[in-house]
This record gives structure tokens, C-alpha cells and sequence, in this order.
């Protein structure tokens, strides 16, 4: 009795009822907004007749879902970047999921080796730049350049603890090593116009304002911006560039999908997985979003294209995720964000 009763409740303050769920209905827990999922649910269940009940959350989510233990509801979690992924499976709170049809959609580069989790969509970490004050930057340009004195002053970002900044640091201590990437990191540093803060938009309104001149941004913010009323003059005041074209590539990050360890609806859960790789799921996720399909052949919404083609850095993502702490640590020796 004890334990129905903690069932119930957990259900209840995570999905704001206390009914049970019908057999055919799949739970996801998602740290994406609504608008940028909800299209893709609609679809399958159109195509299906499986009902999606979505919980949204800001934070926390692997916390929550160990918390919640075999009671949790979740059958899918949803999340953005390569270290919420990993951090999902560190927690104990996902289960393999073995499927022809995701190995066949989405490329090994983008799965993880023990079958925990894939990957959705891929996003750039771009350079936005000034379109009145310094350019388009060319191919020749990298992340390693943005430490050089020239850009003194110059630079805004966010934290660098953020995930975006901590995946790219682990990039360039993949490509470069820890040591390169500790004098990168003091470099930028002393480059700032300003003391990290506030989002990646943040940053290109604070170039259109003349703060700065050059930022970083992921790739898919230049097209909520141009679609944004507010933030259209924003995104016109800049170029988006891809570093790395003739070294190592552009860092590219994912928004991607586990399979909660204690599914209840297991069998739904696979098929919204399976359908979220599929050709009409992942086409919308290009329109939609902004961002770049993870299956081959999918193109790019007709915006995102218009920003040209760029070679990606094709360093397998789990050794991001393994330089995580390694990133963490160096951002706290040089005080990045002080």
C-alpha cells in the first residue's frame, strides 16, 4: 500500500494528474520547449494514435528521474547537448535501446557506443561577427584565433560553464590538448569587452548595440532571431561564421533522446524514438528549429542553407563528454567567468 501510494504521488506532481496512463501513451520528460517538439508529437500521433504527454523542465531533469526511481512515468527524456546526455546515463537513469531502424537513420558518430542515447539534431558553435565593423571572417579563421590581441575587448559570451562553452573547451582540449587549452582559455579571457553573462542572443544584441564585436553563438539562434520581431535588427547586425575550415572543422553539439531505465510504456517509447529519426520527423525538427537533421539526405531548412555549407569537426561526441570535467577544471583555474 506504502508503495502505490508513493507511485501516485510522484505521477501526480510530475504530470499534474493522478490517473494512470492508457496503454497506448508514451511519456517523455523534455528540456526543450514545447513549440520546438510539440509538431514533431502531433505528427506521430497522427500516424499512430499514440497520445504524447510531455513534462517540461528547466533543469535537473536526471536528478529528477533518479529521484523518482521505478516510479518515475518517464519512458523518453529529451534533452540538448552532449553532457546532458552523458549525464543522464552517469545518473543510472536510461536503458540501451537496440533498434535497426535508429542505426540505420542516424550515423555511428552520432549514437552513443553502449546504445543509451542518440542524437536528434546537430547545432554549430558559430562566431557571430559585426557586419559594420569587422566582416565576415574567412575560412582561415579558428576558435584558437579569438585568444590573439587583436580582438581585445571585443569578445562577448555567455558563461563560459555553460554547456555550449564547456563542450567547445572539451573540443579544443580533444584537438589541441589541456595545456593549448588553458592558454586559449586566458586569452579569450583578457579579450572580453565584458564579463560573461546573460544568453547566446544576449551576445548579438550586445554587438548590434557596439558593445562588441565578435561573439559566440550556436548556429540555429541566428534563425529565431531573423524570426523574431524583436530580435530581427539583432540578427541583421551580424554574420554567422564556422571556425575551423581548414584546420580541424566547426564543434557542432546535439539535442538528442534516451529511454528512461524504468519505461512503462517501453514499446511506445521505441516507436516515438524511432519515429523521431525518421524522414518527416526529422525534416520538420530542420524547419522547425533551424537545426541540421542528424539523418543523411534530410536538408537543411532553405534559411539554415543560406548560410552556407561548412565542414564539421567529426570528432565522435562521447570525447566531448569525456573532457568535461577536464573543461570545468580549467574554466575554474583561469576564473573564466570572475
Amino acid at each position: 500500500m506504502k508503495k502505490l501510494l508513493i507511485a501516485s504521488a510522484v505521477t501526480a506532481s510530475l504530470l499534474g494528474t493522478s490517473a494512470a496512463f492508457a496503454a497506448e501513451e508514451v511519456n517523455v520528460y523534455s528540456y526543450r520547449q514545447p513549440f520546438l517538439i510539440e509538431p514533431m508529437f502531433d505528427a506521430f500521433t497522427e500516424e499512430t494514435g499514440i497520445k504524447v504527454n510531455v513534462k517540461f523542465a528547466k533543469q535537473g531533469m536526471a536528478e529528477k528521474v533518479k529521484q523518482e526511481g521505478e516510479y518515475s512515468p518517464a519512458d523518453v527524456l529529451l534533452t540538448v547537448d552532449i553532457s546532458r546526455l552523458k549525464d543522464l546515463v552517469n545518473h543510472d537513469v536510461v536503458q540501451p535501446v537496440q533498434s535497426d531502424v535508429i542505426d540505420q537513420n542516424v550515423p555511428e558518430q552520432f549514437r552513443d557506443s553502449e546504445d543509451k542515447w542518440v542524437a536528434l539534431t546537430t547545432r554549430a558553435r558559430a562566431v557571430y561577427s559585426s557586419r559594420e565593423r569587422v566582416g565576415k571572417l574567412g575560412d582561415d579563421f579558428d576558435y584558437l584565433d579569438l585568444a590573439k590581441p587583436e580582438w581585445k575587448g571585443k569578445i562577448c559570451t555567455r558563461s563560459g560553464k555553460h554547456p555550449y562553452n564547456v563542450s567547445l573547451v572539451s573540443a579544443i582540449i580533444e584537438n589541441h590538448g589541456e595545456a593549448t587549452a588553458k592558454e586559449w582559455l586566458k586569452g579569450v579571457k583578457a579579450n572580453l569587452a565584458r564579463k560573461p553573462q546573460g544568453n547566446d542572443r544576449a551576445q548579438v544584441k550586445a554587438i548590434k548595440e557596439g558593445l562588441c564585436d565578435v561573439s559566440l553563438g550556436n548556429s540555429y539562434y541566428l534563425g529565431k532571431m531573423l524570426n523574431d520581431e524583436e530580435q530581427k535588427a539583432w540578427a541583421e547586425a551580424v554574420y554567422i561564421n564556422y571556425p575551423g575550415q581548414n584546420a580541424h572543422g566547426t564543434q557542432v553539439n546535439v539535442s538528442g533522446m534516451a529511454m528512461a531505465k524504468y519505461a512503462p510504456n517501453k514499446e511506445n517509447a521505441l516507436k516515438l524514438m524511432e519515429f523521431l529519426t525518421s524522414d518527416k520527423a526529422q525534416h520538420m525538427y530542420a524547419e522547425v528549429n533551424f537545426e541540421e537533421p542528424v539523418k543523411p539526405g534530410i536538408e537543411k531548412s532553405e534559411l539554415v542553407a543560406s548560410w552556407g555549407e561548412y565542414k564539421h569537426d567529426p570528432m565522435p561526441l562521447e570525447a566531448i563528454a569525456d573532457n568535461y570535467s577536464k573543461s570545468v577544471k580549467l574554466l575554474d583555474e583561469v576564473q573564466f567567468d570572475l
